[in-house]
């Protein structure tokens, strides 16, 4: 079942305040810093909406903690599809699904990134499949929406800095509803 735009503000506002796990900001100050950023960048719509649900997976289960503590991938970049196929176009979908991989190709890609991720961002990697051989990184960036993904990855990972200012959540979700296939 699809979300709505108007389910996706409830899930921010029941959700967002809890700590994003590993890191000093919460899930909703996380999400706006990525779209805030790629919004600063100059970004599409699609891709700045993409910025801002791009972790909203992991507010779809109940799972207490650090899931990668415990030594789970909660595949959330894979969980919130169904949810949001038939609201947004495949440019949002493509980034979200593939940021994860965007990390993995970004490790793969370019010196020194891997040291600036945080701990929690290594220890994931680890259980998201490791850095990418020379191979898998020719074959992710030639995928639908790679290139979006990765953009996307590196303001996720600057994303994290508590205290940092950007514009409401309703901003964003103007910009998601400009580029939303169907307005609910």
């Amino acid at each position: 079942m699809a979300l709505t735009l108007s389910d996706i503000e409830k899930l921010f506002a029941l959700k967002g305040h809890e700590q994003y796990t590993g890191e000093s900001v919460t899930h909703l100050e996380h999400a706006l810093q990525s779209a805030s950023l790629g919004e600063r960048e100059g970004a599409s719509d699609e891709l700045v909406t993409a910025a801002l649900l791009h972790d909203l997976g992991h507010l779809l289960h109940d799972m207490p903690g650090t899931p990668s503590l415990r030594g789970v991938d909660d595949v959330h970049q894979y969980r919130i599809v169904p949810f949001l196929r038939g609201l947004f176009p495949d440019e949002v979908i493509d980034a979200i699904q593939r940021h994860v991989d965007a990390k993995r190709y970004l490790c793969a890609t370019h010196q020194g990134y891997y040291d600036s991720l945080s701990n929690d961002s290594k220890r994931s990697l680890q259980l998201q499949g490791g850095i990418f051989s020379k191979e898998q990184a020719e074959q992710f960036i030639a995928e639908p929406g790679a290139s979006g993904a990765v953009r996307l990855r590196v303001w996720d990972d600057l994303a994290k800095q508590a205290g940092a200012p950007t514009a409401p959540l309703e901003h964003f979700m103007q910009r998601a509803r400009r580029c939303a296939l169907t307005v609910h």
